[in-house]
């Protein structure tokens, strides 16, 4: 299935028209789907190029020197996460994966600074660090640009979620699926769920395997371009639309036989708003048709709950 395409640089350069139009298409495109690919998204390639050289370096290292890496108190939020430590919401089988979570870097004196764990520092690979810093204010940059059309779309003001994002939660996660050494007991790499955040940016993964659940039911595979990055919203964003703007549900399969001695590595940037913001939905998105379907929480209460029922915090 290809997925709706949009260009940013109609939005952030465009003209009038070329911006009303991007508007409009995102807008459709998250009613009906909830997934684009994005072309200019604003990621340098040799950035993205770079980050999947380091972590792959990462990934390759002993198991014993990854486990530094993993504290438990921070819940999987900053750090490394072994392999098998998380399972989507309402399944007891785990993913079969590893992952490294990449977060805010408060630099303005922001007090909400003391709300986040410092990031874990890699020693081993030599410029690790370095870029993911790069990458994720790239990410953070033309994840806002996304979220001023979509604030557009729903009629609000164009800078809406602004202040809510600069300094918000969010987390680059490297991710990485290792090769299938023994026959699985599922055809399911990571299972079935739905993204916890506002919205989510993925660069193409180094395998396919992504598929998402259209209106009619079915599994079908999202395929984007080399240049491109897809863009999902998550159930933040759902909730706050009062449904009008899709959560679409998406897992990752088993490749085919023949390609089971390869690792899948995938980097998907969570954009979350600060804990504070409220997730209750927009008046403008309830009427007679479409009553409120959600009780009012915040994005940190939410997030939480969230984290609990994945198996990230007890």
């Amino acid at each position: 299935m290809s997925i709706p395409v949009v260009d940013l640089a109609d939005f952030i350069n465009g003209d009038a028209a070329s911006k009303a139009a991007f508007v409009q298409e995102l807008g459709r495109a998250y009613e009906e789907v909830g997934f684009v690919a994005v072309k200019n998204h604003g990621v340098p390639d040799k950035l993205i190029e770079h980050i999947y050289e380091y972590v792959q370096q990462f990934f390759s290292l002993p198991l014993q020197q990854k486990l530094k890496y993993e504290i438990p108190q921070l819940a999987g939020q900053r750090g490394y996460t072994s392999f098998g430590r998380e399972h989507a919401k309402g399944s007891e089988a785990p993913d079969l994966k590893e992952f490294f979570q990449y977060g805010q870097n408060v630099e303005d004196n922001d007090p909400v600074k003391s709300e986040y764990p410092d990031n874990v520092k890699v020693d081993e690979v030599p410029n690790f660090n370095e870029t993911l810093y790069q990458a994720y204010k790239n990410f953070q940059k033309s994840g806002t640009s996304m979220l001023q059309a979509i604030a557009l779309y729903l009629g609000l003001d164009e800078h809406y979620f602004d202040n809510w994002v600069h300094n918000g939660n969010s987390i680059l996660r490297c991710i990485h699926y290792p090769p299938i050494t023994v026959e699985p007991k599922s055809a399911i790499r990571a299972e079935q769920h739905e993204d916890i955040n506002l919205i989510t940016l993925l660069v193409g993964a180094s395998a396919d395997g992504l598929e998402i659940l259209t209106k009619q039911n079915e599994w079908v595979a999202v395929t984007s371009l080399p240049e491109q990055i897809v863009v999902n919203v998550g159930d933040m964003l759902q909730r706050v639309t009062n449904n009008k703007l899709k959560s679409t549900t998406h897992r990752v399969v088993n490749p085919k036989r023949e390609h089971w001695h390869t690792s899948r590595f995938s980097m998907p940037f969570f954009l979350h708003p600060k804990s504070n913001m409220s997730l209750a939905c927009l008046d403008s998105c309830i009427d007679q048709l479409h009553p409120k379907h959600y009780d009012d929480i915040t994005a940190g209460e939410y997030l939480d709950e969230r984290l609990r029922e994945i198996g990230l915090k007890k």
